[in-house]
């Protein structure tokens, strides 16, 4: 099915399923225990080894040397792999590092070996008996220091320099100017599961069970990376255990289960432990960005510019922090620049929201810094630089764009009349309390996406895609878009996804999977339908389908009545056209934030949240709810506590586990309140909806540390706002 104009009335818009807030189909699974994750896998994959990776304990060199006989003859040992072992691999487009390093190493618990044996307690005691000598070579370990040599990435979207009108006059002409500069840090996904995986050979064909969120990009790049045709692999990926963007793409434990089960000749189960994951697999790089913004006494802007540095491996490419600057706010003059440093650290690469996360925190306190300048309340500055156009594109206008009403109604339902504008002005006891807001900008991404119907004699409909569920709800979304084209109750819908037997849908990332899933359900579900007419002799155009029944005037034909002398299947796939040519597609939020901070000790606590969220049909907003807060949480140890720290001498995170890097717990968030607005975007998708899920983080860091600077007058431009900083703050502003 070809979408490429906005939809008409269709079926999905009767809202009997889709739109309510649905349980999750899998959630009794889940809650007890009964959903199978991939180290779980005993039954469906019986009598497989344990791996364990044996990761470099340099950050940058070559392998001198390596003795494994202490390790081949400890107890259980099936096999070592390594890359002489191994043979030639190829390296897949979507990994910057080598997944199995040798004889170079690009970065520190790179893995340079994986020791087979028969329990996961052998496996382990053996690695620890591998000797690697190497030689060390010099390596860039900070962004900092590296700034100055960093250049403009040859890849990348969006990498390029983006110019409008003349900024630098523009800027230097602006009555009323901001200079700035902001860092965030590098920053861990540390997701509950671990990446794992297990694999096992049939003759050449390879079945690999792994933790991973886009199962047809799996298929591919074991295929690039192992040598063997695509045909001959299969990837299955039911349940994820977290995902965030760092199991966008298949990793060590996948490779070298595959290389693991291959050499020992059965099946191979590989689990990366907590601190591999910190330094083998990707996090969001840091960034120093600096913002200027030019204004008239009036407050509109004239004059915008975001430049932004980060770091990443030979090859690798920036984080975009700049790319919401150059959609969000009006300003005929704009500069936004995107600079790329080499850096030996462990790969950065996609966490929840890239690009937006880190780049909204910075411009969302520009834009208070800014407000303040003109002596206006900050809501209103945005509000009055808004825009319906793509500010780079003027003949380019949004599919929707209600940010303007997302900062209205938040305003009214946070009490933001009842801010002070002038910091240290509400005390209460020991803590100093302040307000922030900061708007919440996340692109809207449209994938190609399939599905598999299937209609049998009861009346049941399977639905099959090889769609993933990382904990967003996927499986309910897709079971009430069935359940809702098909008029038939959500409990005669059965969902199996995460395999790559099924059609390739559009996975989980960048806030595309929801929206873009259910529409190639909606494409297959639409192919049904004509299916089930012809069977029963009915034309379509004229059939309705509710209550489990085909009306046709006064005619009720039971739906499974067209399955009774076999099965109905049917197939399609949603194509979006050139949707992204002719409309900008976004999702906007107004995130507002109340925070305390201790008068003595600059402690502070988070003690209430909102989200007011436009982003299309809300499909169930009951899941979508819990993926705004859990975005909204995470954003908060973004704001407060999370850095991986970097050992400048050594090349690697010293903090590479969840004792050392912290992430918030159930004490540190408060209440939270999560509005969608009710508006359905036709232009989006047959669904006429959009992403939501990393909408919830986009900004609200800055909202903190603007609540932060209204409840005690001190700005700190560098995350996470410790308590450290914050006390330095306010000392200078003293």
């Amino acid at each position: 099915m070809k979408f490429d104009t906005p939809a008409s009335a269709n079926p999905i818009d009767q809202g009997r399923v889709v739109g309510q807030a649905v349980d999750r189909v899998d959630g009794r699974l889940k809650t007890t225990g009964r959903a199978r994750y991939t180290y779980e896998l005993h039954d469906e994959v019986p009598g497989a080894a344990y791996g364990a990776v044996v990761g470099a304990t340099v950050a940058k060199g070559r392998i001198v040397s390596m003795d494994l006989a202490a390790a081949q003859h400890a107890p259980g040992v099936l096999t070592i792999v390594t890359a002489q072992s191994a043979g030639k691999l190829g390296k897949a487009d979507r990994n910057t590092a080598r997944l199995l390093a040798g004889p170079s190493i690009d970065h520190y618990h790179q893995a340079v070996a994986l020791v087979v044996a028969e329990t996961f307690e052998q496996a382990r005691a053996a690695a620890q008996l591998v000797r690697v000598q190497y030689a060390t070579a010099p390596g860039s370990y900070e962004l900092a220091a590296a700034k100055e040599g960093a250049a403009a990435p040859k890849t990348g979207r969006g990498a390029r320099d983006s110019v409008r009108g003349d900024f630098s006059a523009a800027f230097a002409a602006a009555p009323v100017q901001l200079d700035a500069l902001y860092t965030t840090p590098d920053q861990a996904h540390a997701m509950m599961e671990p990446h794992a995986s297990v694999a096992a050979w049939d003759g050449d064909r390879l079945t690999v069970w792994t933790s991973n969120q886009m199962v047809a990009w799996g298929v591919s790049d074991l295929a690039t990376t192992l040598g063997i045709p695509k045909e001959k692999v299969r990837v299955v990926s039911r349940f994820i255990g977290g995902g965030f963007g760092g199991k966008l793409f298949i990793r060590t434990d996948a490779v070298l289960a595959a290389l693991g089960a291959r050499a020992a000749g059965r099946p191979v189960k590989v689990a990366l432990p907590r601190p591999l994951m910190f330094n083998n697999t990707p996090h969001r790089p840091a960034t120093i960005q600096r913002i200027r913004l030019g204004a008239g006494p009036d407050g509109k802007l004239s004059a915008l510019a975001h430049e932004s540095w980060s770091g990443d491996l030979p090859g690798g490419k920036p984080e975009m922090a700049i790319q919401q600057s150059r959609l969000l706010y009006a300003a005929p003059n704009r500069l936004t620049a995107t600079r790329l440093a080499v850096l030996d650290l462990p790969e950065g690469n996609a966490m929840r929201a890239p690009g937006e996360a880190p780049g909204l925190m910075a411009l969302e306190i520009a834009m208070d810094e800014m407000a303040e300048k003109l002596g206006l309340d900050p809501i209103a500055f945005r509000i009055l630089n808004d825009t319906q156009v793509d500010p780079e594109n003027p003949e380019r206008p949004f599919t929707q764009r209600q940010l303007a009403e997302c900062l209205r109604l938040g305003a009214q339902r946070f009490g933001w009349p009842r801010r002070s504008a002038a910091p240290r002005q509400r005390r209460e006891g020991s803590w100093w309390i302040g307000m922030g807001v900061a708007v919440g900008f996340r692109n809207n991404q449209v994938m190609n996406s399939a599905a598999r119907v299937r209609l049998d004699a009861r009346g049941m409909v399977t639905v099959e895609t090889d769609m993933t569920d990382i904990g967003t709800g996927s499986y309910t979304v897709i079971a009430q878009t069935a359940a809702e084209m098909l008029g038939l109750p959500i409990e005669r819908v059965v969902v199996r996804l995460g395999d790559s037997a099924f059609p390739v849908s559009a996975g989980s990332g960048g806030q595309w999977g929801g929206n873009s899933s259910t529409a190639g359900v909606y494409a297959a579900c639409v192919r049904l339908r004509e299916a089930v007419a012809q069977r029963l002799a009915v034309p379509v155009d004229q059939a309705g389908f509710a209550d489990g029944m085909v009306l046709v005037g006064d005619r009720r034909i039971p739906l499974n009545a067209a399955a009774a002398d076999g099965d109905l299947v049917a197939e399609d796939l949603i194509e979006f056209g050139n949707l992204t040519q002719k409309f900008q597609q976004s999702t906007f939020a107004g995130h507002f934030v109340e925070v305390g901070v201790d008068v003595d000790t600059c402690e502070v606590r988070v003690r209430r949240m909102l989200a007011v969220c436009a982003a299309g049909r809300i499909l169930n907003p009951k899941t979508a709810r819990s993926q705004v807060i859990g975005a909204m949480t995470m954003a908060v140890g973004a704001a407060l506590m999370e850095e991986l720290v970097v050992d400048p001498r050594r090349g690697f995170f010293v903090n590479h586990d969840l004792a050392g890097y912290e992430v918030p717990v159930h004490a540190d968030i408060p209440r939270q309140e999560v509005i969608f607005l009710d508006e359905t975007d036709p232009a989006s998708s047959p669904m006429k909806a959009k992403g939501v899920g990393e909408l919830g983080i986009c900004g609200v860091g800055a909202a903190i540390a603007n609540a932060i600077y209204n409840a005690v007058g001190a700005r700190v431009r560098d995350y996470p706002v410790t308590l450290d900083k914050l006390l330095d703050a306010t000392r200078q502003r003293a």
